[in-house]
């Protein structure tokens, strides 16, 4: 019987696979409880860490088409958790989190701070700078793939 050899990068990938859909389900049940999903946690998490985005930025960070991002923004708009903002430029679309957005992103965040220091457990700070490193190197080897 021949046994075969699993490279170092398929055991990555396969780890990562594995890993994504139990923490994007978990992560969309902690958020639940603040009637959010994922995709509009990430918009909010931009937009408190920016300041403001547009439409096509939004779109470039979370790596989905403009119409994605559109029906998102507007479900967040009705929620009352963000605004649009005044620009030169009438075609483009700028967001920010509204008063209330940001003070609901701040009550979420004791929430996920929650969550992903508890699923973090066991694993130094060096640890997760390494991985944020890895990550951020992989994330710019695949969107320099698509250019």
């Amino acid at each position: 019987m021949e046994v075969f050899r699993i490279e170092t990068f398929q055991r990555f990938f396969h780890q990562l696979v594995l890993l994504y859909r139990p923490f994007e389900n978990r992560l969309n049940n902690e958020l639940s409880r603040h009637h959010l999903y994922r995709a509009q946690w990430s918009i909010m998490y931009y937009l408190n860490n920016d300041g403001s985005g547009t439409l096509v930025e939004l779109s470039h960070y979370l790596g989905v088409e403009k119409p994605t991002v559109t029906r998102t923004i507007a479900k967040l708009e009705e929620m009352g958790y963000l605004e649009s903002v005044p620009t030169k430029d009438k075609r483009e679309k700028r967001m920010q989190l509204t008063d209330t957005g940001r003070k609901v992103y701040q009550e979420v965040r004791v929430t996920i701070d929650e969550f992903e220091q508890d699923i973090l457990r066991g694993i130094s700070e060096e640890e997760q700078l390494e991985g944020i490193r890895l990550m951020s190197e992989i994330r710019k080897n695949l969107m320099q793939g698509e250019l």
